[in-house]
């Protein structure tokens, strides 16, 4: 099967894309969109986190739950949209943490590539949803690919920064040998969490991780 994907990813996980699940999941989405289904995103950006962040570039994940599924939010980066829409609610409190943490301004830009470009994979646990519906697709085959790609970077990588960020992230750490990398955990962002997660301050953690690990940090400014 052909996945348009970043070439050192599709090296990395071709053996997911051969198994029954994965075709499965193709199969769906192709009947979803015939049968007249709006996804999100387009299919020329759900495998945008990967393509902008090749496996030897990694050094921080910031796992999300599912895609935006609002029209023109979703585009394949976890909790980032594209310039010019409005900065949802999660964002905006990831920002505030940031300013607070690093002692910085951020633009107000909701566009997360800069990060992506850095290192930072944003990933999704779902890749895809169905328009106005969220979480739709969390049972049609994406979470068994996403573990998937977890567990390459535990086994494969040395030193990354996983931010496991509310109890679906969480439990996502069971994934990750935590001899090999490091794992910081927080409420999530969202206003539902009720302002839990200010004060985690996790990237000024993850830059000093990153120097201690002999790497460059990620410059969150945006």
């Amino acid at each position: 099967m052909d996945v348009r994907i970043e070439q050192s990813w599709k090296d990395a996980l071709a053996p997911e894309f051969g198994k029954p699940y994965f075709e499965q999941l193709v199969r769906f989405l192709h009947q979803e969109k015939a049968a007249g289904k709006v996804i999100y995103p387009p299919g020329s950006l759900i495998f945008r986190a990967f393509d902008l962040t090749p496996v030897d570039q990694v050094k921080v994940v910031i796992l999300g739950q599912d895609p935006y599924h609002n029209p023109g939010e979703a585009m394949g980066l976890s909790f980032s949209v594209p310039d010019g829409v409005r900065m949802p609610p999660s964002l905006r409190n990831i920002y505030r943490e940031i300013e607070t943490d690093l002692g910085i301004r951020m633009s107000g830009r909701p566009n997360l590539e800069s990060w992506a470009r850095q290192g930072v994979l944003l990933l999704n646990s779902s890749l895809t949803v169905e328009a106005g519906l969220a979480n739709s697709h969390k049972d049609i085959g994406w979470h068994a690919f996403t573990d998937a790609v977890i567990r390459y970077l535990s086994d494969q990588r040395e030193g990354i920064v996983f931010l496991l960020w509310g109890n679906f992230a969480k439990a996502k750490a069971s994934l990750i040998d935590t001899t090999r990398h490091h794992v910081l955990t927080a409420a999530h962002p969202s206003p539902l969490a009720g302002g839990a997660f200010f004060g985690c301050r996790h990237f000024s953690k993850t830059n000093q991780i990153l120097l201690s690990e002999g790497k460059t940090p990620i410059n969150w400014q945006i």
